[in-house]
């Protein structure tokens, strides 16, 4: 369907009712997209029968050291999608691919209608620790901000949305209790409505992030 300089599997839904979803997916750091159809991602969509086309990238590691990089694959993704049709497009982000969701949403807000986030990590723990230490990310002040402090300049365009106000895709946001990342959660938690964010025991692994997807989508997010 797509044509990207990076690999990915498509899934297109049997023939189920309603409009169709495109949900791009994009693992973590060192994560491929056949792990997402390994641990179970897709047939949790199937087994509901939920009208949600699945594109999983492979945004590895290297595609976020130069921002610009990244920018590019998601931003040539949602042009392709909406070349092929798609009006409703979410966004799942696990570990470091929620960078590239809320990278994504930040700068395409119009073309997003929503968003899943487990356990994203949206900058290293120093970085969490300095937000932490001012009172959380509506007192936190970025300073001056260097052309490649990616980190700084993601959570200074995140400070400044208001999900459920101001016209943001909602979030639906999940991590593990025992996350050695879920300062970042914690943070973001905040500012997202607690009927959107589940918690359950467990780390940073697999295992927890499909517990944790099987109850954002009980949640039914996907319905009008």
């Amino acid at each position: 369907m797509m044509q990207l300089q990076t690999q990915f599997i498509h899934d297109i839904a049997p023939d189920v009712a309603g409009e169709r979803i495109l949900l791009l997916m994009l693992p973590g750091a060192k994560n491929t997209p056949q792990q997402l159809v390994d641990y179970g991602f897709i047939r949790e969509l199937r087994e509901r029968r939920l009208p949600v086309d699945v594109l999983a990238l492979d945004a590895h590691v290297d595609l976020y050291l130069e921002r610009a990089d990244i920018e590019r694959v998601l931003h040539h993704t949602l042009d392709e999608a909406r070349t092929h049709g798609y009006r409703r497009i979410w966004l799942l982000g696990i570990s470091l691919g929620g960078s590239g969701a809320m990278i994504c949403a930040t700068q395409r807000t119009a073309d997003i209608e929503g968003i899943f986030l487990l356990a994203p990590f949206l900058g290293t723990r120093g970085i969490i620790a300095e937000v932490e230490a001012a009172g959380g990310l509506q007192h936190w002040r970025a300073g001056e901000i260097g052309m490649r402090d990616h980190e700084r300049m993601l959570l200074e365009q995140i400070q400044c949305i208001t999900p459920d106000a101001g016209g943001f895709p909602p979030i639906y946001l999940g991590y593990g209790s025992e996350d050695r990342y879920r300062g970042a959660s914690i943070m973001l938690a905040e500012g997202v409505p607690q009927a959107r964010v589940s918690v359950a025991p467990g780390g940073h692994d697999w295992e927890t992030w499909i517990v944790l997807w099987r109850r954002l989508l009980g949640k039914q997010p996907f319905a009008v």
